[in-house]
């Protein structure tokens, strides 16, 4: 198995496929900035919500989830470093789609971002 064959000893090898998995994997990736707009996006993301990359990539999360106290969601966030929950969001089309979310800071290229995935509640 080829897989069997990459050590932990590679890690560029190791970065690639985490990178890849994430991209495709089955569920939303959100890297959010501390001005709360995404900075990265997976394709699932694209997927559960209608928009392309770039769309997503000129939103915050108050687009995508205007009837949610953002406010209050960041300053938990922000004293925890970690929030988990229930959140409805806006698809492209005018719909909502209820999703079931863990976020938690992460150093990311040496500066900290909220990484978030997430997953219809319905899919669980």
């Amino acid at each position: 198995m080829y897989l069997s064959s990459v050590g932990v000893a590679e890690p560029l090898i190791q970065a690639t496929l985490l990178a890849e998995a994430l991209e495709n994997g089955p569920v939303a990736v959100f890297v959010v900035g501390d001005d709360l707009r995404y900075i990265a996006v997976n394709q699932y993301a694209c997927t559960l919500l209608g928009y392309t990359r770039a769309e997503l990539l000129s939103m915050s999360a108050r687009e995508l989830a205007p009837d949610v106290d953002l406010h209050e969601h960041l300053t938990s966030a922000l004293s925890t470093r970690r929030l988990e929950g229930r959140s409805v969001l806006r698809r492209k089309d005018g719909s909502e789609i209820e999703i079931e979310f863990r976020a938690h800071e992460a150093v990311v290229a040496g500066m900290p971002f909220f990484v978030s995935v997430g997953w219809p509640v319905s899919a669980i």
